[in-house]
C-alpha cells in the first residue's frame, strides 16, 4: 500500500521542529548565527541573505552574518535599511515582496543590485526587536510566495528566542569566569603569608564573604594575624576605596570608649572642648575592625548592637541619632560563647557579631608554612634595618620549626628581627637565634632581655660588640655587617638620647 504524501503544513512543522532543534542545541553566538543564516536560504530558497543585530541603546542595526554578498556588507545594508528592512522592522511584521521594483520603485538601490523578489522577518523576543533576517533573489521575482509568511514569522520566533538564549549564555559564562578568575585572585592575599592546610579553612571563608557586607568575627589566640586577615576582608571586597578604621576596644578607657566610637558634643563631659565625629563616622560607607571587642564594656554592648540593627548612632551629649553605612569586622582571642553564658557578653550581640565566623589556627598548627613566614620577615627586617642578610641556615630554620611559638606570628616576627640585628653575616645561624622557652635561653640570651623591643636588644649588641673591638669602629661595623657610616649614625643617635634623658 502506497505511503500518501504528507500535507505542505506537515512538512512545515517538521521542518520548524528540527530547525529549533538545531538552534537550541548550538550554545555559542557566532556558530548559532551562522546556522541560521543558512538554514533562512536552504528553507526560503532564497539566493542572498543578511542577519542583522541591533547594537547600543538607541538599537543601531549591525551586520551579524552574511551570505553570497559580493560587495562591502556596509555598502549592501545602506541599500537594505533604506527600503525593505526599514518598513518591516516600523511594523513588526515579516513581509514578502514579490516583485521588488514594483513595490520599492523608487528605491534605486534595489535597481541597481538587479533584486527581484525580498522576504524579510524581524527577530522579536520577549516584545523586543533583536535583529532582522533579509533574505533575497535576483533571478527570479516569483521565488517568494505570499503562503510562506506564517513559516517565516515561526522560523523567526525560534530564531530569535535561539540567538537570546545564546546571548545570555555566553554573558553568563564571562561573569562565571570572571568570578572564578576574582576568587583565584582572592585566594592569594600576598598580605597573608601561608599555605600550609589548616590556612586552606581561612580562606575558603575570606573568599565567601568578601563579597559580600556580613558581619565578620576572626577568633585567634594572640599574634595570630587578626588584623591581616580583617584587612584583607576589607581592601579585597567592594568597599576597598572607602575608609579602614581599626579600633582596639581594650586599649582605651572604658569611660571614653563610647564617645570614641559615636562621638561627642562640646560640653558633653570635662575635657570635651569641641564636638568630635566618633570612629563610626570616620568609617562611614567603609569598614570598622573592633579589635579585642569581648573587652566592650557590657553598658556599651547595647548601643553596638543598636549600630549592627539599625545603622544608628548617637553622639554623647547628644538626642540627635545619625545613620551610618558601615560594615563591621570583629576579632577576639577569648572565649565568647563562655562569656555569653557566664552573662558577661550579651547574647543577641555576640550572634549579631559572629555572622559570618573566621577560626585562625596557631602558628604551631601551621608549621609547614614557618619557611615562608621566616624568608618574609627576614626580607623585611633586611630592607628596613639595612643589613644584607639574605638566608638563614638550615639549622636555624630547624630550631624555629620545633619552637612552640606561643606568641605565634607575632612573635615569629620579633625572633627574626632580632635575629637580623644580631647577625654578622649573609644568613642568620643558630647562634642569631634568641628565643623564649628557658631550655633553649643561653649566655647571649640571658645578656639580652627577651621581653626588650628590637630598638633595645640593637643598641645592647653594637654597644657589646663595640668593647669586644675596643672600640675600633671599622671593626664592629664589619662584625655587625653594616657600613662605617650607618654604625656611626646609631652611635650619634644614642648619644642625643642618653643626654636628652639625663
Amino acid at each position: 500500500m502506497p505511503t500518501e504524501p504528507r500535507s505542505e503544513s506537515v512538512q512545515v512543522y517538521e521542518a520548524l521542529y528540527r530547525i529549533g532543534q538545531l538552534f537550541n542545541s548550538i550554545l555559542e553566538p557566532g556558530e548559532l548565527l551562522g546556522r541560521v543564516m543558512d538554514e533562512a536560504l536552504s528553507t526560503m530558497n532564497a539566493e542572498r541573505g543578511l542577519l542583522m543585530l541591533t547594537t547600543g541603546p538607541e538599537g543601531d542595526m549591525e551586520v551579524a552574518a552574511a551570505r553570497n554578498i559580493e560587495g562591502a556588507i556596509d555598502k549592501e545594508l545602506s541599500q537594505v535599511s533604506r527600503t525593505a528592512l526599514k518598513e518591516v522592522l516600523e511594523s513588526r511584521e515579516p513581509r514578502v515582496f514579490l516583485d521588488a521594483p514594483g513595490a520599492f520603485p523608487a528605491a534605486q538601490s534595489i535597481i541597481v543590485s538587479g533584486v527581484r523578489s525580498i522576504a524579510c522577518a524581524p527577530l522579536v523576543c520577549k516584545e523586543r526587536v533583536i535583529g532582522a533576517i533579509y533574505l533575497d533573489s535576483r533571478t527570479d521575482r516569483n521565488v517568494f510566495h505570499e503562503d510562506a509568511l506564517p513559516f517565516l514569522r515561526a522560523f523567526a520566533g525560534v530564531a530569535a528566542l535561539a540567538i537570546e538564549n545564546a546571548r545570555m549564555y555566553e554573558a553568563l559564562a564571562s561573569e562565571s569566569r570572571e568570578l572564578r578568575a576574582a576568587a583565584k585572585q582572592w585566594q592569594q592575599f600576598p598580605e597573608i603569608v601561608g599555605r600550609s592546610a589548616s590556612m586552606k579553612p581561612v580562606y575558603e571563608m575570606m573568599n565567601r564573604v568578601i563579597p559580600t557586607d556580613a558581619s565578620v568575627l576572626i577568633s585567634g589566640e594572640t599574634g595570630t594575624g587578626k588584623e591581616l586577615v580583617a584587612r584583607a576582608i576589607h581592601f579585597n571586597g567592594p568597599r576597598a576605596r572607602q575608609p579602614f578604621v581599626p579600633v582596639n576596644c581594650g586599649a582605651i578607657p572604658a569611660n571614653l570608649l563610647e564617645a570614641e566610637l559615636f562621638g561627642f558634643r562640646k560640653g558633653a563631659f570635662t575635657g570635651a572642648v569641641t564636638d568630635k565625629r566618633g570612629l563610626f563616622e570616620v568609617a562611614n560607607s567603609g569598614t570598622i575592625f573592633l579589635d579585642e571587642v569581648a573587652d566592650l564594656p557590657v553598658s556599651l554592648q547595647p548601643k553596638l548592637l543598636r549600630v549592627l540593627q539599625n545603622g544608628e548612632i548617637r553622639w554623647v551629649g547628644d538626642t540627635r541619632t545619625v545613620h551610618v553605612d558601615v560594615r563591621v569586622v570583629s576579632a577576639t582571642n577569648r572565649n565568647l560563647p563562655g562569656m555569653v553564658s557566664r552573662g558577661e557578653f550579651r547574647e543577641d550581640l555576640y550572634y549579631r557579631l559572629n555572622v559570618i565566623p573566621v577560626e585562625l589556627p596557631p602558628l604551631r598548627r601551621r608549621r609547614d608554612d614557618l619557611p615562608l613566614l621566616v624568608n618574609h620577615f627576614l626580607k623585611q627586617s633586611a630592607e628596613r634595618l639595612g643589613k644584607k642578610v639574605e638566608g638563614i641556615a638550615g639549622a636555624a630554620l630547624d630550631r624555629l620549626v620545633k619552637h612552640s611559638w606561643p606568641g605565634n606570628v607575632r612573635e615569629l616576627e620579633n625572633v627574626v628581627e632580632r635575629a637580623v640585628v644580631l647577625c654578622s653575616g649573609s644568613k642568620l645561624e643558630v647562634s642569631d637565634i634568641m628565643l623564649q622557652d628557658p631550655a633553649s635561653v643561653g649566655a647571649e640570651d640571658a645578656l639580652l632581655d627577651s621581653n626588650a623591643s628590637v630598638a633595645e636588644i640593637e643598641k645592647k649588641v653594637v654597644l657589646e660588640r663595640l668593647r669586644q673591638f675596643n672600640g675600633n669602629r671599622t671593626r664592629t661595623a664589619a662584625s655587625l655587617g653594616i657600613s662605617r657610616r650607618t654604625l656611626l649614625n646609631k652611635l650619634a643617635e644614642w648619644k642625643k638620647e642618653d643626654v636628652e634623658a639625663s
